[in-house]
């Protein structure tokens, strides 16, 4: 609720605050000086380049017009200085509960703690004359309200039910009870006028079921998210697997192209460009295309080890034209490289490797198939795992630096991602099911030896002299994935 709604549902109140200030301040000078309201402010956004600084915007709560300053206080600090200061409930006439409208609800996403009730919301005009709630007794749970005081407090009064006795008392861990309450609300709830509420309201006990007869979880049943484009997103996905067959790089181009590189300059070049993208803060299909194109060119072009470094940030500058709102400036990509080559010379390679690949930037990587198999692998959660997607983000990154991942497709990589994470975060779990199979087409079978080599490079990135993609997996925004133990063998019957 906005501090400005708050403020027109309780214009009363906040003139006898005003009285009581002014009334202080003409016997004490500048102590208590009623500053005017200022209009509502939108909330300051971080900007795109530091997303992780989120606590500058709150901390902050001072602002200067003209001179003067005024604090922003919460909401509920102000209605609470009103009731600390007011008298007890008397017979004044107030809002009485079962006068409310329907829009004084639970929200059905709010989590319910114990002996709380609903605050009421600004949409709809709550009348000017009330009476502030007096001390209430927290023994006994009131059935219904006593009609003549309203909740004032944004965190909900406990003198109030509104309609909803039973949450007050209700254990955070009692799942049945809680989600009874939320399926009254959403029969309630119609986001259209067309809409219907028909099935399992609740995801658990989708969840519940799905456990209990390894079902197949609908991911694509979301259809007012139109970011997961549910009605296409098995066409999609079909299609980017028919598409990775034709833009996968060579795999023995080591051995019969190139010449003076080797699969050790191939890994160092991708460990710096790891760096790079986490230097300019690059979205991670930036790094996954990049890879993509120097795997492509070097397929068919002998490379002198003095250019490989050339190549990557031609191909990285490529990349971010595609992914990227605001890529990396020509220079930027010169200075990264401490000057190494001239603008002219990175201009060049990127028109090399663009005619080469005939413009065809579009392919899929693994990150494409990771997505959608994360969330193959929550099944029927509301939520997905921060600890599960990382994880599967950081082994997929490991198969970068080897070359000889290249022999297996992006999509195979990405599944055998997901069932060593599955593994690594629950041991004695099987890291496979229906879901996953039906979605991602893959048996565990089928994953066996790519997920032994991912497991070999998962052990042994402690001990690498690639360190870029295990410190960044290091890091709180990564939950610390990398210092994650990791079994030393899985089990044989997982795999069948």
């Amino acid at each position: 609720m906005s501090t400005q709604n708050r403020r027109s549902a309780f214009p009363s109140s906040l003139a006898k605050r005003q009285a009581l200030s002014s009334s202080s301040s003409s016997a004490s000078g500048n102590v208590g000086k009623v500053v005017a309201a200022e209009p509502h402010l939108p909330k300051k956004r971080a900007p795109l380049s530091n997303l992780t600084n989120r606590n500058s915007v709150s901390n902050n709560g001072l602002r200067s017009s003209g001179g003067s300053s005024c604090t922003l206080v919460p909401c509920t600090n102000k209605i609470a200085k009103v009731k600390k200061g007011a008298p007890a409930c008397t017979g004044n006439k107030g809002v009485s509960a079962s006068s409310l409208p329907a829009s004084f609800n639970v929200k059905p996403s709010a989590v319910v703690l114990p002996k709380v009730t609903p605050a009421p919301r600004s949409d709809e005009a709550v009348p000017s004359s009330f009476a502030l709630p007096g001390p209430c007794s927290m023994d006994v749970s009131p059935s219904k309200s006593d009609g003549n005081s309203v909740s004032m407090d944004e965190t909900m009064s406990s003198c109030d039910s509104f309609k909803s006795p039973e949450v007050e008392y209700i254990d955070n861990n009692d799942v049945p009870a809680i989600d009874s309450i939320n399926r009254k609300t959403f029969s309630n709830l119609y986001i259209s006028d067309h809409a219907e509420t028909t099935g399992i309201a609740c995801k658990r006990e989708v969840l519940v079921e799905l456990e209990a007869e390894d079902k197949i979880a609908d991911l694509d049943n979301s259809l007012m998210d139109p970011q997961l484009c549910a009605t296409i997103a098995c066409d999609i996905y079909k299609h980017l697997r028919a598409s990775e067959v034709k833009k996968r790089p060579s795999t023995d181009f080591m051995e019969k192209t190139q010449k003076d590189i080797n699969p050790s300059m191939r890994a160092i070049l991708i460990d710096w460009l790891v760096e790079v993208a986490e230097e300019y803060r690059l979205v991670p299909d930036t790094l996954y295309l990049t890879v993509n194109y120097i795997d492509r060119y070097l397929s068919g072009n002998p490379m002198n080890r003095q250019r490989l470094q050339l190549l990557g940030v031609a191909c990285m500058m490529i990349a971010s034209k595609y992914e990227e709102i605001c890529a990396p400036q020509v220079e930027e990509f010169c200075y990264i490289t401490d000057n190494t080559y001239f603008k002219e010379e990175v201009l060049q390679m990127e028109s090399d490797v663009l005619n080469y690949l005939k413009f065809e930037m579009t392919a899929p990587t693994t990150k494409c198939f990771l997505r959608r198999f994360v969330r193959a692998a929550q099944g029927a959660n509301e939520g997905i795992s921060m600890h599960l997607e990382c994880l599967a983000n950081y082994l997929a990154e490991l198969s970068l630096l080897e070359y000889s991942m290249l022999c297996y497709a992006p999509s195979l990589v990405a599944a055998s991602a997901i069932f060593l994470a599955n593994f690594i975060l629950l041991p004695s779990k099987r890291p496979w099911n229906a879901t996953l199979q039906h979605y991602t087409l893959y048996q565990p079978s089928d994953l066996r030896d790519c997920v032994k080599d991912l497991h070999r490079l998962c052990c042994n990135s402690q001990s690498s002299s690639l360190p870029a993609i295990r410190e960044k997996y290091s890091q709180h925004k990564y939950k610390h994935v990398a210092k994650k133990y990791c079994p030393p063998t899985i089990p044989s019957e997982y795999q069948t």
